[in-house]
């Protein structure tokens, strides 16, 4: 959209700088004015061709990459318009033209560089996505189009011949191509057309400065994110040791127990403990000790004496 104002402008002073003069000689007028004999200023026109139709655009293939040159186009345009709002689109293109052509080349080749990775990252995906059956599909949509356009090109050459035409040579100099179609410059459509676009360009820039603006928030969110889970990974690890040093310490105490209590039998069953065992074992004789205190005292001194020279530091 913006290149087509741009085009505009470019024509528009094209059309300026190669006007004829109007000199007060008649000899120069002469010399300008076409030659009478020649068809009588009639000109035939040329078979009329079709017009070149825009190829659909593949929204399924991977994004194009960017040149260098757009790259610092991209990065400095906001801030080139920012200091300069009154200037159009056309004169801030051209002072960032100066600025790249002016650029240090350490600085400019920054911007090479991420081209060429960019190129690199657009050749391995376009081969990636011409593996796909969505390239497959589009390439026959494309075909099929094509012939069918043929078809409709030769239907019209066979059916229209060629007609002379007056060439004016002033709706030549005051008409140029804006997009798909001629509009006459320095007229009231011409003008209406600018500011129609001129009011896309606005709603396009603010809609992009609110998108920049929602990225760079949710851009500190996901740093938010990536470092609350970067401290709850640091507890998870150190939570991990102490699980596993307590576990650890609880192995020690059951082999210290089940090798203390080893000749130990209880009452009634004459259990001897093992390491599989020991939690039981040791769940059982403290049940009979509390239930039968007064009954078992030589089995009650005996686990006393044990556990005193138990060690149970491991």
């Amino acid at each position: 959209m913006e290149n087509n104002v741009d085009n505009a402008n470019v024509q528009n002073d094209e059309t300026k700088a190669t006007a004829p003069k109007v000199s007060g000689s008649s000899d120069e007028k002469d010399e300008k004015a076409p030659d009478s004999s020649d068809n009588n200023g009639i000109q035939k026109s040329k078979p009329s061709k079709a017009k070149k139709r825009k190829k659909p655009k593949d929204v399924t293939a991977p994004r194009q990459p960017l040149t260098g040159y757009v790259r610092y186009l991209n990065d400095r345009r906001e801030s080139v318009r920012a200091a300069n709002p009154n200037l159009p689109f056309a004169e801030i293109t051209r002072i960032l033209a100066s600025e790249w052509s002016n650029l240090p080349a350490d600085k400019k080749q920054h911007y090479l560089d991420a081209a060429v990775q960019d190129k690199e990252r657009y050749h391995k995906e376009y081969n990636a996505y011409k593996q796909t059956q969505a390239y497959k599909s589009y390439t026959k949509q494309m075909n099929e189009k094509k012939m069918k356009e043929n078809k409709d090109e030769n239907k019209v050459n066979t059916t229209t011949a060629p007609t002379p035409t007056i060439v004016s040579r002033d709706s030549h100099n005051n008409e140029m191509d804006v997009g798909n179609f001629d509009i006459p410059i320095f007229t009231e459509e011409f003008l209406d057309h600018n500011k129609t676009r001129d009011a896309e360009l606005r709603q396009l820039r603010k809609s992009n400065t609110d998108y920049e603006q929602q990225n760079a928030i949710l851009q500190k969110h996901i740093e938010n994110v990536k470092s609350a889970i970067d401290k709850l990974e640091v507890e998870i690890m150190q939570q991990r040791k102490n699980n596993k040093s307590l576990q650890q310490h609880l192995d020690h105490l059951r082999t210290t127990l089940t090798n203390g209590f080893a000749n130990v039998k209880l009452p009634v069953t004459e259990e001897l403990p093992t390491l599989q065992t020991i939690d039981t074992y040791m769940t059982n004789l403290h049940s009979m000790l509390l239930e039968n205190s007064s009954h078992d005292a030589a089995l009650l001194q005996t686990v006393k004496d044990i556990v005193a020279r138990l060690e149970f530091n491991g």
